[in-house]
């Protein structure tokens, strides 16, 4: 039996500090989806504003019924947002935008068909022509050639904030830390693999300043590195501690034999041979066997916390609007 949605569009919007694009913004999302006939919802997050962002949310929506809010009591930053967006969206297609204006509204009703039409589970905008300067243009391509190589999705602009998404996707994924940059990543370890991507429009920034700074990139390979290993080991940590553990346990075992084997042998020929615990060598296998038994260790304590105390994201929000 199909699902029922209250709307076909959801619209997640994570902000800081941008009071003076909003107006704009909404009227020009509005302006698109009724050309199109799409019924929608505006989901609007104030990542801890210290502007009037949230007092331009609560005029705007007394007259635009379309809009809904949440206001953070701190700044949390953008996955935060997203991952509490993606919990209040009702529609049949969740989208997510910058708030900044630089992301075109235009491209919402393209993307809404390529997840309803095309089959596509996650649909990621690439800004092929961007407004940037080469000081964020050249980390830009090399954070995505190797985010490309280590994930396996072909994708141009892993972090442009266009995305379209079909609703199971941002049911069952969770989007935590930093980790917005790699919810294709995510998704793809959630078992959603019709990844698609959609030559978007860039615009130029009209107010405020950018958010992100270059350190951006630097936690973002690491980030690149975490999220991988979790996704792999999140739900059976013990087969990675395990291994390494039982590798570098067996490794100082053989090492020891080795050098036992050694000075026996050297003393049934009658041959001067130096004392096991005189060698350099006795002492890296006698490292390796407790780093061994210390990391087994550890994995199976990791298995434990898995099994017994499921993380959960909890986030202090400080105000709704239009939510129940």
């Amino acid at each position: 039996m199909p699902q029922h949605f209250p709307v076909e569009l959801s619209i997640v919007i994570p902000l800081l500090n941008e009071a003076e694009s909003l107006p704009e913004l909404t009227r020009w999302i509005h302006r698109v989806l009724s050309m199109h006939g799409l019924t929608y919802e505006v989901i609007l997050i104030d990542d801890g504003s210290t502007d009037a962002s949230w007092e331009v949310i609560e005029d705007l929506s007394q007259d635009d019924i379309h809009l809904r809010g949440i206001r953070f009591n701190r700044n949390y930053g953008k996955s935060a947002a997203l991952n509490v967006g993606f919990k209040a969206a009702v529609g049949r297609v969740v989208c997510t935008m910058d708030a900044d204006l630089q992301d075109s509204p235009e491209e919402l009703p393209d993307l809404y068909q390529m997840i309803t039409h095309d089959g596509y589970d996650l649909v990621s905008g690439w800004k092929k022509k961007r407004f940037d300067p080469p000081s964020k243009t050249i980390p830009t391509k090399l954070f995505n050639g190797v985010t490309r190589w280590i994930s396996g999705i072909q994708l141009h602009d892993f972090n442009c904030g266009l995305k379209a998404y079909n609703y199971r996707v941002v049911k069952a994924i969770e989007v935590y830390g930093e980790m917005h940059r790699y919810i294709p990543v995510i998704a793809k370890w959630a078992g959603f693999r019709r990844i698609g991507e959609k030559v978007v429009q860039h615009q130029e920034r009209k107010y405020g300043v950018t958010k992100f700074g270059l350190e951006r990139f630097v936690y973002g390979f690491l980030d690149l590195l975490s999220i991988t290993f979790v996704s792999r080991f999140r739900k059976r940590p013990m087969h990675f501690f395990g291994t390494v553990g039982m590798l570098s346990f067996l490794t100082g075992i053989l090492i020891t034999l080795w050098l036992v084997g050694e000075k026996v042998y050297l003393a049934s020929q009658n041959l001067k041979a130096r004392d096991v615990t005189d060698q350099p060598l006795f002492f890296l296998a006698l490292a390796a066997v407790i780093v061994g038994v210390q990391v087994f260790v550890g994995g199976f304590l990791a298995e434990m916390v898995q099994l017994n105390g499921p993380r959960k994201n909890q986030y202090l929000v400080r105000d709704k609007l239009n939510l129940e």
